[in-house]
């Protein structure tokens, strides 16, 4: 064992040595040399490779032992442990004591009738305590939830066992913790009430309801030995486990409870570390963290209770008492004296003990709440009061976002139980309506570098986690809490936000005076250092509130708007000043005397000022819809305003960052708002100049792409509030087709030369143009899919010659597969907007054209040797194919047969025996969508047939080409590849919800059987485990077709044909299978006998060779 764990044994040496333990690990007699190397030896490795060898035998051959071995296991391997015990290293102890609650779960009650009482005996007798707590706890784990394969009936009996014996075990337990607390607080030293320590104080009365408990938990906390601390963390620990799985009842009394809260006091008791720092000795510090760690594990305790959501009547009394027990903790916490501040007092404590302290209020708030609420004596108010001190005193990042999820949890909540009881809405909210001020207030403080500079340039602004960075994180988190406070107190949240972002305006808007022209341009003429550095926070900080407005805009509109009309028109004018503001003196391109800083600074200001303005896109549509007939010179003069801040920034020489929110905005303007004069105002023209002019430079992919989407909404979109007759729509189609053709005059060149073969620099040259052009194409027509029939019939007329270049141009790029990705993504988006428009002649002749291009030959290089890209093709073509057999009536159904026989004899040979993902899922989406939009192309029931259903069975067409595509499904069962199966699992389903397809003829004579069978295998050898439920399902779905063949003849061949299994434990998994008919007995039979079936053949590998079976 030295030499297999020595670090200069080679690899080779390790197997060889490895093989030779394990070969003696099987051997029968084995153990009898393993019993006398543990009483033998001190060397660890040989120790541990003893007990591994006692593990297997009683785990995977326990069934073989002879009874007389068995016996003498059980009798020496607990003296062993009772003699060594004190001088074992505690690894070599602990799995000692689990081989030993392995034979238990074993054996015990009929072979092993003391096992248990042991265990108690242990406990009760003062010298072996912690080693009966460490065994009654592992006890808990291997037997109460087992992990090794047992049958269902073993793990019933255990659990049953165990329950008998909880009260027992929960007395034994609370009276250790007891004594313990009670021994050492008689000899802790009371220190004299100091006059400021009103620890007895209202509060904490009105909480405990009564002056007796309340004067417990005032007592000084007792100072511990080691031995007891050893002690009191190890029956914590116990406790914690055994609440896992044991159910809330009387038999958790209140004085285990109280035991409980007096140990968690040990976490939020700072006395304990100052004392140790003091004494300044090592030893007394370690002890401090031990008691802290008490604290932790009592904890985990309240919580383990606190997460069960199904309370009995007799237990809510309890819970009561446990809250409010666990929130004198909290006042405890969060106390402010002289000495210390709240923060200083929570950086004092463990990090683990808040981390669960913050589990507890978020269990409480959002499993409880709703229960306790309707208390009279518990104070809701107080707690909240207290729940803001904690909150805002956190010493880290994460503490703090943990605890703005418990506000988002109660504002929720709050939003539900008024929706619910419209009746006293205002009572419930005059209830809170102080905290949630205050709460908003602190929140919005938070995110202000005016007041929290320190913790806010902590957080990092330039690192990705999920899309965000950690500052983006922060504010988005915290504007979430604000926007919920809105929804429930709008114009209190409106009028504490608004001044603040004025204040930080009136900075923004001011430095106009600062500017100054120099040589090279405008400069900013602010440069002492403070003033620079405050001007960078006033910046960042109305970047935020920016943030903070555009995220409330939502308020303003639907139901409320004209009641909040006022203040709605007030930010929006705001928004619309500042964008022009910025626009006009060009801050974006200024010079400061701190440009690393400060120019950032004022990009990020303009960018949100234009983004916050495109929030409010849904309220200026709602604006113009109810002045357009009267007097809508306010409404124009906002949006041609709006305009003119949005057209200089369009242009490639202004930073993405801000000419992408321009763009953004645009497109709102054109897409949502849709007034009708875009078309003539002069700063639109401007845009469609230089959009449409080929010498101007042209913008970046995402910009271009933006701007072309804008200016053909504005073509496109019906006008809102006028009838048909009033559209233009003639003048806009020709402009309309006039904006495209400038778009796509060299893309519609490239036809020409098309065939010819190209050099490398032009063919780069040439692909640039088709990505460029198609890119704007293809976000033109996905942005008019969902709209009016004229809209898209404009549209495709502008884009038709377009589209036929791009069919000529598709057989020339087919080997070049980015591409054809691209030119398919097109083609895709095409199908699903606009296949009416194109027309069923010009359908057929793309579809007919992909056919012909994609070969076996083509399929194979695509998928087999173009990676990625090639697979996307590949997945492309088969989604522009659902699209086709999507389509209803009879147009596109004689491609059926094509689209069948390329998915069956030309795809799927090349994947199927692939293990990688690519193309499957597309393909059997395709697969799927062949029958469940075409059933009647396989299955031709007429009305005749369905009135006489005794009589005609229904006829079947194409029934090769349906028992194909089911054996696809079929095999696809037996591959690894989860998400296919679920995906799969849930496409049958649905037919057979749809279409009934488990009950056709031809899937109940030759396919059923075989499917369940499949799947009862994939459950045996727990390959798809996460998905148990759907498979026990499915499983009951197809049985229930047929019942009396399930149980006559299915499962008798199924459990015929298992192996590993004798005839007489086949006779017993078959009766143990009841004959339900109900869908939840149904389903626990099946999980019943997959785990009984396994259970049974780990029995059978585990005999020895030659056994005679009864």
């Amino acid at each position: 064992m030295t030499e297999f764990f020595h670090n200069c044994t080679t690899n080779e040496r390790k197997r060889e040595i490895e093989e030779l333990l394990n070969n003696f690990a099987q051997q029968i007699g084995a153990w009898r040399f393993c019993l006398y190397f543990l009483s033998s030896t001190r060397n660890d490795y040989v120790m541990m490779y003893s007990l591994t060898v006692f593990e297997n035998l009683i785990n995977k051959m326990w069934l073989g032992v002879p009874s007389q071995d068995k016996m003498e296991i059980r009798s020496c391997l607990p003296k062993l442990l009772l003699a060594h015990h004190k001088t074992l290293p505690y690894f070599i102890r602990n799995k000692l004591c689990k081989v030993i609650v392995d034979i238990g779960r074993q054996d015990w009650p009929m072979f092993y009738h003391d096992f248990f009482t042991n265990i108690l005996q242990l406990i009760q007798s003062p010298v072996t305590t912690p080693l009966g707590l460490i065994m009654l706890k592992t006890t808990s784990e291997e037997l109460a939830c087992p992990r090794e394969d047992l049958s269902v009936a073993r793990k019933e009996e255990l659990r049953k066992l165990l329950l008998d014996q909880v009260q027992t075990v929960l007395g034994l337990l609370t009276g250790i913790l007891e004594s313990i607390w009670d021994k050492h607080s008689a000899t802790a030293a009371t220190p004299p009430p100091s006059p400021t320590s009103g620890e007895s104080g209202d509060l904490l009365s009105s909480l405990l309801q009564s002056p007796s408990a309340a004067k417990l938990l005032t007592q000084p906390i007792p100072i511990l030995d080691t031995d007891s601390e050893y002690i009191c963390s190890l029956a914590l620990e116990c406790l914690a486990h055994l609440f896992s799985w044991i159910p809330l009842s009387t038999s958790i009394t209140p004085s285990l409870l109280t035991t409980i809260f007096h140990f968690a006091r040990f976490g939020c008791d700072t006395r304990a570390r100052k004392m140790s720092s003091v004494n300044g000795s090592s030893h007394n510090s370690v002890l401090g963290q031990e008691r802290g760690r008490l604290g932790v594990l009592a904890m985990a305790c309240i919580n383990e209770l606190m997460s069960k959501n199904c309370v009995p009547m007799e237990f809510e009394e309890y819970l009561l008492r446990m809250f409010q027990q666990t929130f004198y903790l909290l006042q405890k916490i969060t106390k402010e004296n002289n000495a210390h501040t709240v923060k200083s007092r929570l950086e004092e404590l463990d990090e683990s003990y808040i981390e669960k302290f913050t589990d507890f209020l978020r269990l409480f708030v959002s499993v409880h709440l709703r229960r306790i609420e309707s208390y009279s004596q518990f104070p809701v108010v107080e707690f909240l009061a207290l729940l803001f001190k904690y909150t805002f005193h956190q010493p880290t990042h994460e503490g703090y976002f943990s605890c703005l999820d418990i506000w988002t949890l109660f504002l929720d909540y709050l939003t539900s139980k008024i929706k619910s009881r419209l009746a006293d809405k205002e009572a419930v909210l005059n209830r809170y309506e102080d905290a949630l001020v205050l709460l908003l207030t602190e929140v919005l403080n938070r995110i202000q570098f005016r007041y929290n500079q320190a913790q806010l340039e902590e957080l990092d602004d330039e690192t990705l986690d999920d899309d965000q960075t950690e500052w983006q994180r922060y504010l988005r988190q915290s504007l979430e809490v604000v926007a919920k406070v809105m929804e429930l107190l709008p114009t209190h949240a409106f009028s504490t936000l608004f001044p603040v972002l004025q204040d930080n305006l009136e900075v923004y808007l001011g430095l106009q005076q600062f500017v100054v022209t120099s040589g090279t341009g405008h400069r900013l003429n602010i440069t002492a250092e403070n003033d620079c550095r405050r001007l960078h926070c006033s910046l960042r900080d109305l970047s935020s509130l920016l943030q903070a407005v555009g995220r409330l805009a939502e308020y303003f509109t639907g139901d409320v708007f004209a009641a909040r009309f006022n203040d709605a028109l007030t930010v929006v004018e705001r928004l619309v000043k500042v964008t022009l503001y910025g626009s006009q003196i060009k801050l974006y391109n200024i010079e400061t005397a701190v440009p690393s800083v400060l120019k950032p600074d004022l990009i990020d200001v303009h960018a949100q000022s234009l983004a916050a303005l495109q929030a409010y896109a849904h309220w200026l549509a709602q604006f113009y819809s109810e002045v357009h007939r009267q007097n809508p010179e306010q409404f124009i003069s906002l949006v041609s305003t709006a305009l003119e801040a949005i057209t200089p920034l369009i242009s490639s020489k202004v930073q993405e960052k801000l000419l992408l929110s321009a763009c953004h905005l645009l497109v709102s303007l054109a897409t949502t708002v849709r007034p009708v004069f875009l078309i003539s105002i002069p700063a639109v023209q401007k845009v469609f100049n230089r959009i449409t002019d080929t010498s101007a430079q042209r913008l970046p992919d995402k910009a271009q792409v933006l701007v072309c989407r804008a200016l053909s909404n504005v073509l496109l979109l019906p006008w809102p509030n006028l009838p048909e007759s009033e559209q233009q729509w003639a003048v806009r189609s020709t402009n309309h087709a006039s904006l495209v053709s400038a778009l796509t005059r060299d893309y519609r060149q490239l036809k020409a030369t098309a065939s010819l073969p190209q050099r490398k620099v032009q063919l780069e040259d040439t692909k640039v143009i088709i990505h460029q052009t198609l890119s704007v194409l293809e976000d033109i027509v996905e942005s008019i899919s969902g709209e009016s029939t004229k809209s898209r019939q404009i549209c495709y007329q502008s884009l038709q010659e377009s589209v036929q270049v791009s069919l000529a141009l598709f057989p020339a790029f087919i080997h070049q597969s980015d591409v054809t990705d691209e030119m398919l993504s097109f083609f895709l988006t095409l199908f699903q907007g606009l296949r009416v428009q194109m027309g069923v002649p010009f359908t057929e002749q793309i579809i007919q054209t992909f056919l012909n291009m994609f070969t076996r030959e083509q399929l194979a290089e695509s998928i087999l040797h173009e990676g990625s890209t090639g697979c996307r093709v590949v997945e492309k073509f088969l989604k522009i194919l659902q699209v086709v057999v999507q389509e209803p009536g009879q147009v596109f159904k004689p491609f059926l047969p094509s689209v069948i026989s390329l998915c069956m004899e030309q795809v799927y040979p090349i994947i199927a025996e692939r293990s990688s993902p690519d193309v499957k899922a597309e393909l059997f989406e395709l697969l799927f969508r062949v029958l469940h939009h075409n059933w009647r192309y396989f299955f031709k029931s007429s009305v005749l047939a369905s009135v006489q259903r005794g009589v005609a069975e229904e006829q079947m067409e194409n029934e090769a080409q349906f028992s194909a595509i089911m054996q696809a499904f079929g095999q696809s069962f037996l591959q690894p590849d989860i998400h296919l199966f679920k995906q799969n699992l849930f496409y049958l389903e649905t037919l057979n919800t749809k279409q009934k397809l488990y009950h056709k003829k031809i899937f109940r004579t030759t396919m059923l059987f075989q499917f369940v069978n499949v799947l009862l295998q994939v459950l045996v050898h727990k390959s798809h485990d996460l998905l148990q439920e759907e498979i026990g399902i499915a499983t009951y779905n197809m049985a229930s077709v047929d019942f009396d063949g399930f149980y006559s003849a299915f499962l008798p061949e199924f459990l015929a044909s298992c192996d590993g299994v004798d005839s007489n434990q086949k006779n017993v998994l078959g009766r143990n299978f009841k004959m339900d008919r109900d869908l939840p007995s149904f389903t626990q039979n099946v999980h019943r006998l997959v785990n009984d079936l396994r259970y049974y053949r780990l029995c059978n590998d585990s005999l020895p060779p030659g056994t005679v079976k009864l």
